[in-house]
Parts: C-alpha cells; structure tokens; sequence
C-alpha cells in the first residue's frame, strides 16, 4: 500500500477501496499506477463534479457499471497531439529510420497510443521517408472512448495551425494541410495513413505480449505505474522487442539500469531511444 498522499487530502485506505470497486465494475484496475498521480487525478474530477468527499464521487460514479465506466475513461491520462514532442520525431528520422531501410518489412507496437494523434504522425513520417507499405502498426490503449476517437481519424480543426507547426519541426518535408480535409469544425485525415495500422485494446497492467516488434513506442505511459508495475511492464515490452529492436519513452521515463546493462544500448539518450542488444 503506497503513502497516503497528504496534499490531496483523501485518504489512502478509502482511495484503494474505491478502486476497487471500480475495477470490479469496470475491468480497469489503476490500483497499481502511482498513487500520487490517482490521487491528484481524482481529486481533480471531484472539483470538476463539485463534490466534496470520496463518498459522494463513489455514490455517484459506482452505482451501476455504465456510470463507473464512463468515469473510468475520465481518470485515464489521455494529453496528446499530433507531432508531440517534435525533437522526438525528427530523432526517429535520423535514427531509427536508417534501421527500419535494413528491413523488407517491419512491425510497430504504439502501447497507450490514446486517441491516435501521434499514430498517425508516425504514419506521416514512414509515409514521407518511403516506408508506410512496409509497415504494420499496432495502436493499443485501455480506454475504448479513445481508441474510438483514433479509429475515426478525426480531430478538431482548431489545433490544425498547432500541429502544422510541430510537424515542421519535427522535419516534415511536405504541406501538412494534405494529409487532412476541413468538414464542418473536424479535419478529417487521409484514409491511407491508417491501412496498416491495427486499433486495439490492451492493458499494459494485466495482458500479455501479442506479437513480436522492431519498433515499441510507450511514451508518457509509464511514469504513471507504480514501480511494481513498472517492472512488470518493461519485461512486457523487452519481451515483445525483436533482437535489434528499438524502445522509445517518453522524457520523464528511462529504462532501469539494471535492465539497461548488458540489454538496451541508448540510441538517442535525449529523446529516450533505446536498441535491444541482448
């Protein structure tokens, strides 16, 4: 059982008891993500919903599974955008692209990949650098609201200006307004960049290793696990790795030492690129 987190003000005993519950309800278990972050999560909702104490959020939000799913997919962390983190894109570039030429064809595993935008950039980037057909990418993420937004492929017309911008950054070579069409508010984006990539459900904390992979993004994802989950969740993804393949974190996560050493060689220590060796 983690620390009570003081600055929230609930109580840790009642937080687990009300994860429970909602995993019972829901299939989602967050028992195991940083206690820190459910509790500033939860927190958050409740001043959202004007409630004033757990109890009142449990009687609302676990009163029938239709109710706790829908407050399930709110505690999910679901912060993205197309070309997030444009340094990140431009290293896959020039690192790991020169790797994926070396292949006739490759697979790519996208673990919580949201509502899809940055799916789609890296479909962008492989279609740019002459090696969408050759690719197969599995986009997975627990909540089913957000892979259904990813499926659609549609996004709001208003951030379009910000994602042309991080596109150029990330070292984009064409016109970024043609791989999307204006309807209404939404822009829609081109029908090919999602041919070979598969939507799916998986649970980085319960499910197990689905294919083998040349290239596993898992970005922002873990620092959300507790470190017992963690662990779990890298041998998950070392396993899922094919020898030579590559590992990519977000900037707040880094592969243990004891699980660099003699494994992983750092291919991009900036951008948290990793090469099995091992």
């Amino acid at each position: 059982m983690g620390e009570p987190a003081v600055e929230s003000g609930l109580d840790d005993r009642d937080v687990e008891r009300f994860l429970a519950a909602l995993a019972l309800l829901t299939g989602l278990d967050f028992r195991s993500y940083a206690r820190r972050s459910v509790h500033r999560r939860l927190r958050h909702l409740m001043l959202q919903d004007g409630l004033a104490d757990l109890g009142a959020l449990g009687a609302r939000v676990l009163a029938d599974r239709r109710s706790a799913a829908a407050f399930a997919e709110r505690v999910c962390v679901n912060v993205t955008s197309m070309f997030r983190d444009p340094g990140f894109f431009a290293a896959l570039r020039e690192r790991v692209v020169p790797l994926l030429r070396e292949l006739p064809f490759f697979r790519v595993w996208h673990a919580g990949c949201s509502s899809g935008e940055e799916v789609y950039s890296l479909a962008i980037l492989l279609r740019e650098e002459g090696l969408h057909r050759r690719a197969r990418l599995y986009a997975t993420d627990i909540d089913e609201t957000a892979l259904a937004r990813a499926r659609a492929g549609v996004y709001p017309l208003d951030v379009m200006r910000e994602y042309t911008q991080q596109y150029q950054r990330a070292g984009g070579t064409a016109a970024f307004a043609s791989y999307y069409r204006a309807s209404g508010e939404g822009a829609v984006l081109d029908p090919a960049l999602r041919a070979n990539v598969v939507f799916a459900s998986h649970n980085l904390a319960t499910d197990a290793s689905f294919n083998e992979f040349h290239v596993i993004l898992c970005r922002n994802v873990l620092m959300y696990f507790d470190a017992a989950l963690q662990r779990r969740a890298y041998d998950l993804l070392s396993q899922s790795l094919a020898p030579g393949g590559v590992l990519a974190l977000g900037q707040r996560e880094v592969v243990p030492s004891e699980r660099l050493d003699g494994r992983y060689a750092e291919l991009d220590a900036a951008h948290k690129i990793y090469r099995r060796v091992a």
